[in-house]
């Protein structure tokens, strides 16, 4: 337990990085970045009056180099980023109907802005990096999109939704303090709104941000936080990260194997040390707004990839919980209880889980940095972790303790049940991120402990992982059965 306590001090360390101020100022490039990126847009319109496919392909390649640069035009003027944002909403939205005439005027207004912009017609005014916005900015956002929704404006919707989807990351820490339910109700609610608008049903759109609205608004009135607010974060989303590694440890301690409990640990201190690095490059490179879409990528394909391997090894675990075939198994690996490529796959694992859950707390603290106290977030900090030790401690000790068939089922239980949760969030995120579309339906419910959301995007994988689960226990019974037969 040494090595947990050790590893488990590595992010309070980092944090304290993350509170110092650091001074660095660089010249702005937004004036040479848009004069480098606007002729993709003179390109896009000569492509639009032939091939309208083939015109949306190249207006996508602006709007990717767009991500990556609005921040340096948005420090030269804010005026010129509002123009330039607006206008591209209004070739969304022409691209979405599909209409060539409507397509070419707004490429049109949208190269006079650019082009506005780059001789220097526009004020040059410096304000350094963004600041987070707050809770309360957030609501104001959410009654701006209700507002467009309530208009029927499919421009000024989809940018209104846009723009809280990329402003969560600075309200979540907030949110995520105050209540885990809230939480979860945003994030699914934001994916149902931008469905609801893409697919033109405003009302329900409009109706559903007021729900959000009315649910969010009693926690924008809290001004400050306390120890325990800071030590629930880290106790909250790192027990799920510690659920795996306890599994995972307990089961090598079983089978004697040194080399998977060194790339158990390696994952685990991997994992908190990229977690605490993108914290930093987020606190002091980007403001939370570029970073947001990027974030929801990285938890997203990080949630599947992990549930994926935690999917193989629910099943590998459930293989191992008959008494004889785990002798078995023990006999025929002498030297090492674990294949050299399922010790990889450990470390790998605790890696994917640590760095979700990890990369989860250090943004969400870093939302709260500016309402607590630097000893009181510190101190709340080193409660959470010192919790977690414990209760890890206690898993590897009740582990060690089990007969070797509750043991199998338990861990394979712990194992499943995370794989099906992190499936849901891996989707999730990957829809707020826009990178998956969205089908929401009334007839599904909405379930927060397993991360079930009204989609069927991410409910049919989730639906598919429990079925086989059955089908594997259900045959792995009938097997039996029909051994103890021929035995007979």
């Amino acid at each position: 337990m040494r090595k947990l306590a050790s590893a488990s001090l590595l992010l309070p360390l980092l944090f304290i990085m993350l509170l110092m101020p650091l001074t660095a100022g660089a010249a702005s490039q937004g004036i040479e970045n848009m004069n480098q990126a606007k002729g993709k847009i003179s390109q896009t319109i000569d492509l639009a009056k032939q091939d309208l496919n083939k015109a949306k392909q190249s207006y996508d390649q602006f709007h990717d180099t767009w991500m990556d640069v609005e921040d340096s035009v948005k420090t030269d003027s804010k005026a010129a980023y509002k123009d330039i944002e607006t206008q591209m909403g209004q070739v969304e939205y022409a691209f979405m109907i599909n209409k060539q005439e409507d397509i070419l005027s707004a490429l049109d207004s949208l190269q006079q802005v650019l082009i506005r912009y780059t001789n220097g017609q526009y004020a040059n005014v410096s304000s350094g990096k963004e600041e987070n916005i707050t809770l309360s900015d957030f609501i104001t956002l959410l009654e701006q999109t209700k507002n467009a929704a309530q208009k029927h404006d499919q421009a000024e919707s989809v940018k209104a939704i846009g723009k809280v989807r990329e402003s969560w990351l600075s309200v979540e820490g907030n949110v995520v303090a105050q209540s885990a339910t809230v939480y979860s109700d945003s994030e699914r609610d934001m994916v149902v709104v931008n469905a609801m608008i893409t697919g033109q049903k405003y009302d329900d759109a409009a109706k559903l941000v007021d729900k959000m609205i009315a649910y969010l608004t009693p926690l924008a009135q809290k001004s400050s936080y306390t120890l325990w607010d800071a030590a629930m974060i880290p106790i909250r989303e790192g027990l799920e990260a510690l659920l795996v590694v306890g599994a995972l440890l307990a089961f090598v301690k079983k089978s004697k194997d040194q080399k998977g409990k060194t790339w158990i640990w390696s994952g685990v201190i991997a994992g908190l040390l990229v977690s605490a690095a993108l914290a930093v490059i987020v606190k002091f490179i980007f403001s939370s707004g570029a970073f947001g879409n990027n974030n929801f990528l990285i938890g997203g394909w990080t949630g599947v990839f992990a549930a994926a391997m935690l999917l193989y090894m629910s099943y590998w675990l459930h293989s191992k919980s008959n008494v004889k075939q785990w002798n078995q198994y023990i006999k025929e690996k002498t030297q090492t209880a674990v294949s050299t490529g399922n010790i990889v796959s450990l470390g790998v694992l605790t890696f994917l889980a640590v760095f979700r859950e990890g990369t989860e707390t250090v943004l969400f603290i870093i939302g709260m940095v500016n309402q607590i106290s630097v000893q009181q977030l510190l101190l709340g900090i080193l409660v959470g972790f010192g919790v977690l030790v414990v209760v890890g401690f206690i898993m590897l000790y009740i582990g060690a303790k089990l007969p070797i068939r509750p043991f199998f089922l338990v861990s394979s239980l712990i194992v499943l049940y995370l794989c099906i949760k992190f499936t849901g969030l891996g989707i999730n995120s990957l829809q707020l991120a826009g990178a998956i579309p969205t089908t929401n339906s009334p007839h599904l419910p909405s379930i927060g402990f397993l991360a079930f959301f009204p989609s069927w995007q991410s409910a049919i994988p989730q639906i598919l992982i429990v079925v086989a689960a059955i089908l594997v226990v259900v045959w792995e019974k009938r097997k039996i059965r029909q051994s103890a037969s021929v035995a007979q």
